[in-house]
């Protein structure tokens, strides 16, 4: 009997801390389709993870209608994934949440049930599983890994030496507006900016880029913002290609991941391109891209 209590204690201990951990996390990610179901919803899974989610005071979403913030920082919420270990005779499963690395955070106790009708038979093992991770006590606290990234330019500024000179009217900005008003001058003068009509060119392949394969890529791929750039990643979560950013605006330096060769992505007729030599041979690559 006390080993039972000793272990129970533990276990208590566990599950609390792992909940308290989910405080860091905005959203739970729920799959329309998990990798054990050859269909959106088999069973009505999905449906059911997310409505007793959202009973326990969760902030469950579908994979296919993230929210903005989501959209743009993926490491907001973690990834629900289904483990099936059903036998002939009894459905077995447990859930897990996973962060935008991959790593594991949760894992719940494991459910079963022995129903024959299968949409009974997972609807009675979830709900057992789901037992486990109780939204009691939950309240996001944003972390500072959660957190948008913000670069500071403070100590970057150069000092001037104190025996250097300084021209203050130089300095001096040029007022908008320009008046006078006296007895003897009176006059107005808007000095505000005209808008310019330039328009920026869309971008046109050289002469040299005929023979060009056109290969149209359907996944969406998110992008995440980084130093100099941005990381796009898939619905995995996971890294599938890195940008670099340049001088010019819609046109970044590209290394994916599934290649060594490394390209340039520009935007084109409303199209993001994937451009690089395979070989001697120009590719241009259609890219799916929600920034």
């Amino acid at each position: 009997m006390k080993k039972i209590l000793v272990s129970f204690l533990l276990l208590s201990c566990y599950l609390g801390m792992s909940q308290a951990e989910l405080n860091n996390y905005k959203y739970i990610i729920v799959p329309v389709k998990f990798e054990a179901f050859k269909e959106e919803n088999q069973h009505q899974t999905s449906t059911l993870i997310k409505y007793i989610l959202t009973q326990n005071g969760f902030n469950a979403v579908y994979d296919n209608a993230l929210p903005e913030d989501l959209l743009s920082n993926r490491c907001l919420g973690l990834l629900l994934a289904l483990h099936d270990d059903s036998s002939m005779f009894t459905t077995k499963l447990n859930l897990s949440l996973k962060d935008c690395q991959s790593q594991e955070i949760f894992v719940t106790q494991e459910g079963r049930s022995k129903e024959k009708d299968f949409k009974e038979a997972y609807s009675g093992a979830i709900k057992e599983s789901l037992q486990s991770l109780s939204g009691e006590g939950y309240r996001y606290e944003p972390s500072s890994s959660t957190a948008p990234l913000i670069v500071s330019y403070k100590d970057d500024v150069k000092r001037i030496p104190q025996t250097a000179t300084q021209d203050t009217k130089k300095n001096t900005p040029t007022p908008i507006v320009q008046q006078k008003a006296t007895p003897e001058n009176q006059s107005f003068k808007d000095m505000s900016p005209v808008p310019s009509d330039y328009v920026q060119e869309d971008v046109s392949f050289a002469s040299d880029a005929k023979e060009v394969m056109d290969v149209v890529e359907s996944d969406v791929l998110y992008a995440q913002a980084i130093t100099n750039g941005y990381q796009l990643v898939d619905s995995t979560p996971k890294i599938v290609m890195t940008l670099q950013q340049t001088s010019f605006s819609n046109f970044y330096f590209a290394k994916p991941n599934w290649q060594e060769e490394s390209g340039i992505l520009f935007k084109k007729g409303g199209n993001w391109i994937f451009e690089y030599y395979d070989g001697n041979e120009l590719v241009n690559k259609k890219m799916n891209i929600k920034f």
